[in-house]
């Protein structure tokens, strides 16, 4: 039995996964959550062998989340389960320690191939996304000034362009305002801006914000 944690802020898209997975004799959630902060707690206290993990949620995303959980609990598998099948969402979650990714517009039978693989120690990255990130490699387009940041780094980006104050991005990070606020300054230096609202305007330029909600 592959044992599941699913963490997604949306209750229907929780309470879609769970009945697409329901009938699968191999597969139990074990616990769903709503928050990166409740997914670590409900890796310690389930102990699952994957977590389904969207990767903008209020309070701590899953992209730090994930970067937690890789060094925590390296042998749970985390599978990024997005609306987002480009740009530099799938080099980041991969890069924080994900070991898959899955579009939300993907099939139920591709998230089941999905979790097994990652179960049994493979990386799996969905036909949307790699057909994607074949395609910039391929012919060199969709390049992003974003494409360079740490996880940390973009972790930051992503609750700045949320409209998060410093002391609140301080706080579901554990850093200290005073290492945001480097952070932030760096992030001005390597994207050439001087505020959050020409930073804004980079991350639309680059469909960074494109179709984007604001809490997910």
């Amino acid at each position: 039995m592959i044992r599941i944690v699913l963490a997604d802020d949306h209750r229907l898209v929780r309470q879609a996964i769970e009945g697409m997975l329901r009938d699968i004799p191999d597969l139990q959630i074990v616990e769903q959550v709503q928050n990166g902060e409740q997914a670590l707690s409900a890796v310690r206290e389930y102990e699952p062998d994957v977590v389904l993990m969207d990767l903008q949620m209020p309070g701590m995303g899953g992209i730090e989340a994930t970067r937690r959980l890789s060094r925590s609990h390296p042998k749970v598998g985390v599978i990024a389960v997005t609306i987002y099948d480009s740009g530099p969402y799938p080099a980041h979650a991969l890069r924080a320690g994900a070991r898959g990714y899955v579009h939300k517009g993907a099939d139920r039978e591709e998230l089941i191939e999905a979790i097994r693989s990652v179960y049994l120690g493979r990386r799996y990255i969905c036909s949307e996304v790699a057909r994607h990130v074949a395609l910039v490699s391929l012919d060199g387009t969709g390049e992003s000034p974003f494409d360079g940041l740490t996880s940390r780094e973009f972790e930051v980006l992503m609750r700045i362009l949320n409209g998060q104050r410093g002391t609140s991005i301080a706080k579901e990070l554990c850093l200290s305002p005073k290492t945001v606020s480097t952070y932030r300054g760096r992030l001005y230096e390597r994207l050439g801006v001087r505020n959050d609202a020409q930073l804004t305007r980079v991350a639309l330029d680059y469909g960074l914000l494109d179709s984007r909600p604001p809490e997910s």
